[in-house]
Protein backbone atom coordinates (compact mmCIF):
# COMPACT_ATOMS: atom_id res chain seq x y z
CA UNK A 1 0.00 0.00 0.00
CA UNK A 2 1.56 3.44 -0.94
CA UNK A 3 -0.09 7.17 -1.32
CA UNK A 4 -3.03 8.72 0.29
CA UNK A 5 -3.66 10.46 3.17
CA UNK A 6 -1.89 9.63 6.72
CA UNK A 7 -4.22 11.76 9.44
CA UNK A 8 -2.37 12.81 12.78
CA UNK A 9 -4.41 12.26 15.63
CA UNK A 10 -5.58 15.97 15.75
CA UNK A 11 -6.94 15.81 12.62
CA UNK A 12 -8.89 12.20 13.25
CA UNK A 13 -10.48 13.96 16.25
CA UNK A 14 -11.84 17.17 14.36
CA UNK A 15 -12.52 15.21 11.07
CA UNK A 16 -14.93 13.00 13.36
CA UNK A 17 -16.12 15.71 16.00
CA UNK A 18 -15.65 19.42 14.49
CA UNK A 19 -14.60 19.55 11.12
CA UNK A 20 -14.94 23.60 11.56
CA UNK A 21 -11.14 22.83 13.07
CA UNK A 22 -9.70 21.33 9.86
CA UNK A 23 -8.56 23.78 7.65
CA UNK A 24 -9.74 24.28 4.63
CA UNK A 25 -7.54 22.63 2.46
CA UNK A 26 -7.11 20.11 4.86
CA UNK A 27 -10.67 19.33 4.44
CA UNK A 28 -10.51 19.99 0.58
CA UNK A 29 -7.93 17.34 0.23
CA UNK A 30 -9.55 14.68 2.78
CA UNK A 31 -13.19 15.25 0.69
CA UNK A 32 -11.05 14.86 -2.69
CA UNK A 33 -8.91 11.72 -1.94
CA UNK A 34 -9.04 8.99 -4.11
CA UNK A 35 -6.17 7.12 -3.10
CA UNK A 36 -7.57 6.66 0.73
CA UNK A 37 -7.64 8.09 3.51
CA UNK A 38 -5.17 6.38 6.58
CA UNK A 39 -4.60 6.68 10.18
CA UNK A 40 -1.62 4.77 11.93
CA UNK A 41 -2.29 2.41 14.43
CA UNK A 42 -0.56 4.55 16.97
CA UNK A 43 -3.06 6.66 16.65
CA UNK A 44 -5.44 4.19 18.39
CA UNK A 45 -3.14 4.09 21.34
CA UNK A 46 -2.77 8.04 21.80
CA UNK A 47 -6.21 8.13 22.24
CA UNK A 48 -6.42 5.45 24.69
CA UNK A 49 -3.66 7.52 26.08
CA UNK A 50 -5.58 10.91 26.38
CA UNK A 51 -8.92 9.46 26.88
CA UNK A 52 -7.40 7.88 30.02
CA UNK A 53 -5.64 10.89 31.03
CA UNK A 54 -8.98 13.10 30.91
CA UNK A 55 -7.27 14.96 28.21
CA UNK A 56 -10.22 14.74 25.44
CA UNK A 57 -13.48 13.65 25.95
CA UNK A 58 -15.07 10.93 24.03
CA UNK A 59 -19.03 10.15 23.64
CA UNK A 60 -18.05 6.17 23.69
CA UNK A 61 -15.43 4.01 25.12
CA UNK A 62 -12.37 5.02 22.57
CA UNK A 63 -12.49 1.12 20.83
CA UNK A 64 -15.25 1.78 20.10
CA UNK A 65 -15.67 5.22 18.99
CA UNK A 66 -12.44 4.61 16.64
CA UNK A 67 -14.49 1.63 14.90
CA UNK A 68 -17.24 4.36 14.44
CA UNK A 69 -15.25 6.71 13.11
CA UNK A 70 -12.94 4.53 10.74
CA UNK A 71 -16.09 2.96 9.28
CA UNK A 72 -18.40 6.41 9.21
CA UNK A 73 -15.42 7.92 6.84
CA UNK A 74 -14.12 5.25 4.97
CA UNK A 75 -10.58 4.94 6.65
CA UNK A 76 -7.99 2.51 6.60
CA UNK A 77 -5.77 1.81 9.63
CA UNK A 78 -2.02 1.14 9.11
CA UNK A 79 -1.00 -1.52 11.29
CA UNK A 80 3.27 -0.04 12.76
CA UNK A 81 5.61 -2.34 10.97
CA UNK A 82 9.31 -3.58 12.72
CA UNK A 83 10.73 -1.27 10.45
CA UNK A 84 8.51 1.50 10.85
CA UNK A 85 9.19 1.46 14.36
CA UNK A 86 12.69 1.25 13.86
CA UNK A 87 12.68 4.33 11.45
CA UNK A 88 11.14 6.26 13.58
CA UNK A 89 13.77 5.92 16.42
CA UNK A 90 16.28 7.60 13.60
CA UNK A 91 14.27 10.26 12.73
CA UNK A 92 16.29 13.40 13.85
CA UNK A 93 15.34 15.17 17.30
CA UNK A 94 12.60 17.38 15.92
CA UNK A 95 10.35 15.84 17.87
CA UNK A 96 9.76 14.13 20.95
CA UNK A 97 6.50 13.21 21.03
CA UNK A 98 6.72 9.11 20.31
CA UNK A 99 3.26 8.85 18.63
CA UNK A 100 4.36 11.50 16.04
CA UNK A 101 7.33 10.28 15.30
CA UNK A 102 5.36 6.44 14.37
CA UNK A 103 3.21 8.76 12.18
CA UNK A 104 6.49 10.44 10.54
CA UNK A 105 7.66 7.13 9.67
CA UNK A 106 4.63 5.55 8.57
CA UNK A 107 4.09 8.47 6.24
CA UNK A 108 7.72 7.72 4.69
CA UNK A 109 7.87 4.09 4.57
CA UNK A 110 4.76 4.40 3.05
CA UNK A 111 5.17 7.63 0.52
CA UNK A 112 1.96 9.04 2.42
CA UNK A 113 1.03 12.85 2.94
CA UNK A 114 0.04 13.90 6.61
CA UNK A 115 -2.96 15.94 7.07
CA UNK A 116 -1.58 17.73 10.21
CA UNK A 117 -1.23 21.68 11.39
CA UNK A 118 1.72 20.59 13.52
CA UNK A 119 4.50 22.89 12.08
CA UNK A 120 7.53 20.24 13.39
CA UNK A 121 5.81 17.47 11.83
CA UNK A 122 5.88 19.65 8.71
CA UNK A 123 9.99 19.98 9.46
CA UNK A 124 11.29 16.54 9.07
CA UNK A 125 12.98 16.04 5.91
CA UNK A 126 11.27 13.43 3.28
CA UNK A 127 8.14 13.97 4.28
CA UNK A 128 5.12 15.51 2.77
CA UNK A 129 2.36 17.23 4.82
CA UNK A 130 -0.63 19.48 4.67
CA UNK A 131 -2.58 21.69 6.58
Amino acid sequence: MSGGLLLDTCTLLWLAADQSRLSARARDAIAAESAGLHVSAITAFEIGVKHAQGRIVLPMDPWRWLRTAIAHHGLFSVSITARIALEATRLPALHRDPCDRIIVATARRRRMTIVTPDERIAAYPNVRTLW
